[in-house]
């Protein structure tokens, strides 16, 4: 019997999605487009960490996210937020940047542009 590892285990657990998430972060600290979407443009924190623990048990991490948030509900979290076309390309250029600096393996890679292309487009609701 062969043992599948996830996503998370292969990209290689938690700090891999610290480092992608923080990479991300940075982009959007950067990106007026992007920053307008935040309750609290100055503390970016409670964010990052809600990012890297949803991604994380996406990936087959812990599922810290949903017992401390609950399901995801990710489109009725984001409906607030008017996300249309500008902002989806925004976020979707700030997280491929974000890829290239946590630098997972080929593999863990197009898992993850897989997911962040469809996920963009479904948050879109504008």
């Amino acid at each position: 019997m062969t043992d599948v590892k996830s996503v998370y285990d292969t990209a290689g657990g938690m700090p891999f999605f610290e480092t992608l998430v923080g990479a991300f972060y940075e982009q959007v600290a950067a990106d007026p487009v992007l920053l307008r979407l935040y309750p609290d443009p100055q503390d970016l924190g409670p964010a990052r960490r809600r990012l890297a623990l949803f991604l994380a048990q996406y990936w087959g991490g812990p599922t810290t996210y949903s017992d401390e948030r609950g399901h995801p509900r990710l489109r009725a979290r984001h409906f607030p937020f008017e996300i249309g076309p500008a902002e989806r390309d925004h976020w979707l250029a700030a997280m491929r940047h974000a890829i290239t600096v946590a630098r997972p393996s080929p593999e863990v890679e197009a898992e993850i542009e897989r997911y962040i292309a469809m996920a963009a487009e479904a948050m879109r609701n504008r």
